[in-house]
């Protein structure tokens, strides 16, 4: 699996990943680091066959509007420190990496757990 972290999401999580054997990328590495816009950075991922991973809400309203980006993993825990952040990506990794094989696919990770939802394909016409 191939994931792009979002400029908001720790370095130690883009390590981390690399550590587990995920080829891990921050968005501050590439294109225009974290001046890329939110609709280049989901074309990046899409054109790389990444998961976004991204707290920014933006990115889920645009998943489900245009389809981009297809694979989304939102983190909706709030302010919480990254050794905590971490902790959960080492606790869920197994079922949001099984969840996010698919693609078109959107996943949060909250305090709760990993919830799945439902998307379909992109629409091209209305």
């Amino acid at each position: 699996m191939k994931v792009l972290c979002d400029v908001h999401m720790p370095y130690r999580l883009v390590n981390q990943r690399r550590e587990r054997g995920v080829d891990a990328t921050h968005v501050n590495r590439i294109l225009d680091g974290s001046e890329t816009k939110d609709s280049e950075v989901a074309a990046f991922a899409d054109a790389n066959a990444m998961v976004l991973i991204s707290k920014d809400r933006d990115f889920r309203d645009s998943h489900f509007l245009s389809g981009t980006p297809a694979r989304l993993l939102r983190v909706t825990l709030g302010n919480l420190s990254n050794t905590a952040l971490l902790a959960l990506f080492e606790e869920h990794w197994d079922a949001l990496a099984c969840a996010l094989a698919e693609s078109p696919r959107y996943v949060e990770l909250d305090s709760g757990g990993v919830i799945v939802f439902e998307t379909t394909a992109h629409r091209t016409s209305w």
